[in-house]
């Protein structure tokens, strides 16, 4: 059984009993959290697509809240004695997912 839902403004594949990284979500360490956008659920061989959304939810349990590696972003323009070096480093939330349940 899996799910394809929709956190952070990216689609996600989960499956119950598998850790993701996700970005940054309010809840703290131990909470739950629960996804209301389901794009499509699998269980066996029924198969369930929604037209956007499906009605369910998926259960996860906060994990972890960190910061990812650093990004190095360099700009450079040839002949014309200019580079600009900048980083990013992004929030993340490790988050197990729990159960799947559709309606």
């Amino acid at each position: 059984m899996y799910a394809i839902i929709e956190t952070g403004g990216k689609q996600l594949k989960v499956e119950p009993g598998k850790r993701y990284f996700v970005e940054k979500l309010p809840q703290n360490i131990g909470e739950t959290v629960v996804f209301n956008d389901i794009l499509m659920i699998r269980h066996e061989n029924n198969t369930k697509i929604g037209q956007p959304l499906l009605a369910g939810q998926v259960q996860a349990q906060v994990v972890d809240q960190f910061r990812d590696e650093k990004i190095e972003i360099l700009k450079h323009k040839r002949r014309k004695h200019h580079m600009k070096r900048q980083g990013h480093r992004q929030d993340l939330t490790c988050v197990e997912i729990v159960s799947i349940s559709s309606q």
